[in-house]
């Protein structure tokens, strides 16, 4: 079995996924093999790789976007998944269903959870195990390198447009428009909502705009109007001050990053007049159920940009220096 491992976290431009020949993974009870289609290329897969976000143990196969057909069952799986079954993975490999957080529906928040890609080898490799009760039914119709990003980069962004509340007609403010933004302008276009997009790309301003952005700059432009709600992608800290002075009072400013630099100090009349700011901290299974059948029904499109799976350290790069519109998949 071919996989891409990282044994240690480097710059991305040294090339540190070192493609490698592994035995097949076996699954243990309660676990299924899936043979690998595709995988999406994310930018926490960039933070791994790179050491921003360190695993607990390496080596380490990172991927977290993974569409793949169950091929191989474990003892006590039971009667919901079985051999030749088209699925999805996501970041969310498994929480312990047992705390307070996973009672109340709000496992992304379990103390236990484990990651995919993070915790446990991922999808940069042509098989991987998963745990049937966290994977998603991928519709037959719907091209594998569509569904990938919808994994993460969509389930993430309809849950940020989930927290920040955003009611239909209201105007949108996305900062920074890379993978999983171009999926949730979609959404908000569907909810009927004005969109505008910050970002110091010429071409993911233009890709924005195709998909329907009603203004789009940089974030020291100042909008046509004051902002409803925002959603902050790019892991920059001082992102944060600048997008509040844009948000109206009683407006709700969410950051979608597992990764931040540091947030700068800023004056008390930013946040002044109810604003609300929160983080977004990964997503539950109910997030990937729903926005699946959002975008099946919707017709959300990907934007993707295709590389075999030797080709991972450059699909990361391409990520880290904004070469690419939509996000980054690999196919197997």
């Amino acid at each position: 079995m071919k996989a891409m491992r990282l044994f240690k976290p480097a710059d991305v431009e040294a090339n540190p996924l070192r493609l490698v020949e592994d035995e097949v993974p076996q699954p243990a009870a309660g676990q299924v093999r899936l043979r690998v289609t595709t995988c999406g290329v994310c930018h926490t897969d960039l933070h791994i790789v790179e050491g921003e976000l360190v695993p607990p143990s390496l080596p380490i196969t990172p991927g977290h976007q993974v569409v793949g057909v169950v091929d191989a069952l474990g003892d006590d799986v039971g009667s919901q998944v079985k051999i030749g079954d088209r699925v999805g993975v996501t970041w969310l490999h498994s929480a312990c269903g047992l705390c307070d957080f996973c009672v109340k529906g709000h496992e992304n928040l379990c103390p236990q959870a484990r990651f995919t890609g993070y915790n446990l080898n991922g999808g940069y490799a042509e098989m991987m195990l998963a745990e049937p009760r966290w994977i998603l039914p991928i519709p037959d119709h719907v091209p594998a390198e569509q569904a990938s990003p919808w994994l993460c980069a969509g389930i993430i962004g309809f849950r940020s447009l989930r927290l920040v509340e955003l009611q239909p007609g209201e105007c949108l403010g996305l900062v920074g428009f890379g993978a999983s933004a171009h999926l949730a302008i979609q959404v908000a276009r569907v909810w009927g909502c004005r969109v505008f997009v910050f970002s110091r790309s010429i071409e993911h301003r233009r890709h924005a705009e195709e998909l329907g952005a009603a203004w789009t700059g940089t974030i020291d432009d100042t909008p046509p109007n004051s902002l409803d709600r925002a959603i902050i992608f790019a892991p920059a800290g001082e992102l944060v001050p600048k997008t509040l002075q844009k948000l109206r009072p009683g407006g709700t400013l969410a950051i979608n990053a597992v990764v931040m630099s540091t947030l700068p100090s800023m004056p008390y009349a930013q946040i002044y007049g109810e604003r609300t700011l929160r983080s977004v901290t990964n997503a539950t299974r109910q997030d990937g159920v729903d926005f699946i059948q959002l975008a099946v029904e919707a017709k959300i499109r990907s934007t993707v940009t295709v590389y075999d799976l030797e080709q991972a350290n450059l699909a990361l790069q391409d990520l880290k220096h904004s070469r690419i519109n939509g996000e980054a998949v690999l196919v197997l």
